[in-house]
């Protein structure tokens, strides 16, 4: 058990039936009254954040969070494998734990799994992933100066906008973040 005065940035605990990570917090010590705890809280399982004031006495479950590298192989019907990195374990998950994670996973990539008691809460795909631009409308030579860009289709069907200079089969840099365009990639 963790009181709410040992609370700290990036600190993890139970509170109110969800897990919580702290963002940021603020010891009060007003003249008059008690002490207390400003915090701003963002959810593990569903990103949402609030703030909330606490007894100082008040006391949490630490939650434990774990994560583990593990390298996508292949999808099964409607299940998505992936094998652990060190015990070579296989784990099929679903559309809905993978989430957002299958924009940019391609086979044999390693990807971030976060586990809270053994439950998938989140996969993270790699910061930046290497994609072949699919289609995209014709390039104009020369055109490198300007903010405009053009919307292009990678190899796994992300849509994205690209400077005007880009052209269809050229592997593109792309941030999974923001997804947007990075840099073209060098052969």
């Amino acid at each position: 058990m963790i009181s709410a005065n040992d609370l700290r940035k990036g600190t993890t605990f139970a509170y109110d039936g969800d897990v919580y990570q702290v963002v940021d917090f603020q010891h009060v010590k007003p003249g008059k009254g008690a002490a207390f705890v400003r915090t701003k809280i963002r959810s593990v399982m569903n990103g949402g954040a609030k703030d909330i004031t606490f007894n100082p006495n008040e006391k949490f479950e630490e939650a434990r969070i774990e994560t583990k590298e593990m390298q996508y192989l292949y999808t099964d019907g409607d299940l998505y494998y992936l094998m652990d990195n060190n015990t070579y374990e296989q784990m099929g998950l679903t559309k809905e734990q993978m989430g957002d994670a299958l924009e940019f996973i391609q086979e044999n990539m390693n990807v971030t799994i976060v586990l809270y008691k053994g439950k998938v809460i989140e996969v993270l795909p790699p910061t930046f992933v290497e994609l072949v631009v699919e289609y995209t409308e014709p390039g104009f030579s020369g055109n490198t100066a300007t903010t405009s860009g053009k919307p292009a289709r990678m190899e796994n069907g992300l849509e994205i906008s690209v400077p005007l200079f880009i052209e269809i089969g050229e592997k593109l840099k792309i941030d999974t973040r923001t997804k947007k365009y990075v840099e073209r990639v060098k052969n």
